[in-house]
C-alpha cells in the first residue's frame, strides 16, 4: 500500500511538473487596444500565428478598442495573472497616464513586462519654402520669430504632438499647434504651405519627401533611418535628449509567473531575429527590437517620466 502511495506522489509530481513545462497547454489571448490596421495590430498578427506554429497551440488576437487604448489595456490588467492573456501595446501606453490622472490601471504595478517588439522612427519635416535645410537652422529661424510658425499635428495628446512640444521645451522655441484629425489633413496642410512644419512617422511622410513635396530635416531616431540614409540624427544636430521613437511591446498582468514571461519573451526574440520577420516589420516601417523583459521595462519608466514632464510644462489635456 505505501509503494502505491508513492507511486501515486510521484506521478502527481512529474504531472505538476510537466504542466510547469508545457506552458502554454491551451490558448494565449493577445489582447490588441487598438483598431485593426494600427502598428501593434499588424505586429500582434505577424507574431501571433509564429507564436502558434512554436507553441502547438492556437494564439488569438483581440481588438478590444476605446479610450486611447485603455479599455483594452485595463482589461489585461484586471486578467488572471497566469500567462494566458497578454497586451500588445504602443508609445500611447506611456503618453497616456501623462495625459489622464485616473486611470483605472498603474501601468507600472499592474503589469510585467515580457519584451520589447519593435520601434518606429519619428522625424521632423517642414514645407519646402521654409528657409531651414537643418534641424539647426529651424531652431533659430523659430527663435527670431517667436510665435510665428505654425506646425501641425495629426491630434491632441498623440506622439507626434508630444514630441513637438518636447522640441519646443529642449530648443527653447515658440511655434504654434494646430491639431488635425489624423495624418492625411495635418500632411495635406503642411504640403499646401498653410503650416511651416510637423513631426511625422518617416514612413507616414516618406513618399513625399521624396517626390520634394516635403523637406526631412531630422531623425528623431538613435540612428538614421535606412530610407534617408543623408537625413542626420537629433544627436548628430547637438540634441540628443530629443530621441523619441515610436515603440510596441508587449505586457502580461503583474504577478505573472517568471517562467511563463521568460518563456514568451525567448520565442519572440527568435522570430524577430528570423530575416522573414525583419523584412515584414520593414517594409511597414518597423524595426525588430528584441532583448530580455527589463528592456521594456526600462522604457516604459522613461516615457512615463519624460511625458508627463512634457503634458505639465506645455499644459497639455486630451481631446
Amino acid at each position: 500500500m505505501k509503494q502505491w502511495i508513492l507511486l501515486l506522489a510521484g506521478i502527481c509530481a512529474f504531472q505538476a511538473s510537466h504542466g510547469q513545462e508545457a506552458y502554454p497547454n491551451r490558448a494565449v489571448h493577445i489582447t490588441v487596444p487598438y483598431t485593426p490596421g494600427t502598428g501593434a495590430d499588424i505586429l500582434a498578427r505577424v507574431l501571433g500565428p509564429r507564436l502558434s506554429e512554436r507553441w502547438k497551440t492556437p494564439v488569438v488576437v483581440e481588438n478590444r478598442v476605446g479610450a486611447t487604448g485603455n479599455i483594452g489595456t485595463d482589461y489585461v490588467a484586471k486578467a488572471a495573472p497566469d500567462g494566458y492573456t497578454l497586451l500588445f501595446t504602443a508609445t500611447s501606453f506611456g503618453t497616456n497616464p501623462a495625459l489622464m490622472r485616473n486611470l483605472p490601471f498603474d501601468p507600472v504595478k499592474g503589469f510585467a513586462p515580457v519584451v520589447l517588439a519593435a520601434t518606429s522612427s519619428l522625424a521632423v519635416i517642414v514645407n519646402p519654402q521654409v528657409p531651414a535645410k537643418s534641424l539647426r537652422e529651424f531652431i533659430d529661424l523659430a527663435r527670431s520669430q517667436p510665435g510665428k510658425l505654425h506646425y501641425s499635428s495629426p491630434g491632441n495628446g498623440g506622439p507626434q504632438h508630444l514630441a513637438m512640444e518636447l522640441l519646443k521645451l529642449e530648443a527653447g522655441i515658440d511655434v504654434v499647434h494646430v491639431p488635425y484629425k489624423g495624418a492625411g489633413g495635418a500632411l495635406a496642410d503642411l504640403i499646401g504651405g498653410h503650416v511651416a512644419a510637423m513631426i511625422s512617422a518617416v514612413q507616414t511622410a516618406a513618399l513625399h519627401v521624396q517626390s520634394g513635396k516635403l523637406r526631412m530635416l531630422a531623425v528623431m531616431s538613435g540612428e538614421r533611418s535606412g530610407a534617408f540614409p543623408a537625413v542626420p540624427t537629433v544627436r548628430e544636430a547637438g540634441l540628443p535628449e530629443l530621441e523619441v521613437e515610436t515603440w510596441y511591446g508587449l505586457l502580461a498582468p503583474a504577478n505573472t509567473p517568471p517562467a511563463a514571461i521568460d518563456k514568451v519573451n525567448r520565442d519572440i526574440n527568435a522570430l524577430l531575429a528570423d530575416a522573414q520577420v525583419k523584412d515584414l516589420l520593414a517594409k511597414q516601417g518597423m524595426n525588430a527590437a528584441g532583448g530580455p523583459p527589463e528592456r521594456l521595462g526600462e522604457l516604459v519608466k522613461q516615457e512615463l517620466a519624460r511625458w508627463t514632464r512634457v503634458v505639465n510644462a506645455a499644459r497639455i489635456k486630451a481631446d
